[in-house]
């Protein structure tokens, strides 16, 4: 985020090949947020690098090595605090969000990110959905996935 950069309207693309583009970061999300169910932080890896097009329904052509986990600021620019339950806006940013707007299969829990918290490597940072919340935990716990890739 950059002061003064006035947000697009819409925010949230949905590209019709299984995956959302963000026009405020430039990132392409995965359109289900809820492909995987919850994992470990080791399993959420490679479920998120070796995803491709052909799979988790998404066909933009990606290839294994695409996509990845989002680091902890990529997942967290995702929230609007202006909403809970979860803290995500519709593709406009006017409004709540709904399931299909641009998004499906959001939860209201906690999102891996991939980056590990400094102090101890054995935990990494994580996103509640429900309110924004960033925190952090054992890698050997278990949340959902959301992968994300650079946009073109």
């Amino acid at each position: 985020m950059q002061k003064g950069v006035v947000w697009p309207n819409p925010r949230f693309k949905d590209n019709g090949n299984g995956t959302v583009s963000d026009k405020l970061t430039e990132l392409i999300w995965l359109k289900n947020a809820n492909t995987f169910g919850v994992r470990t932080w080791e399993e959420a890896l490679s479920d998120a690098n070796t995803l491709s097009s052909g799979s988790a329904g998404i066909t933009d052509g990606s290839v294994a090595g695409d996509w990845r986990l989002p680091n902890v600021k990529e997942l967290h620019s995702l929230i609007d605090f202006a909403y809970t339950g979860p803290a995500l806006s519709s593709a406009s940013g006017e409004s709540r969000w709904a399931s299909g707007d641009a998004f499906i299969g959001v939860q209201s829990d906690g999102y891996w990110s991939s980056t590990t918290y400094s102090n101890v490597t054995s935990n990494t940072w994580y996103v509640y959905l429900v309110n924004g919340c960033v925190s952090y935990n054992n890698k050997a716990s278990t949340y959902y996935v959301w992968p994300v890739r650079a946009g073109q």
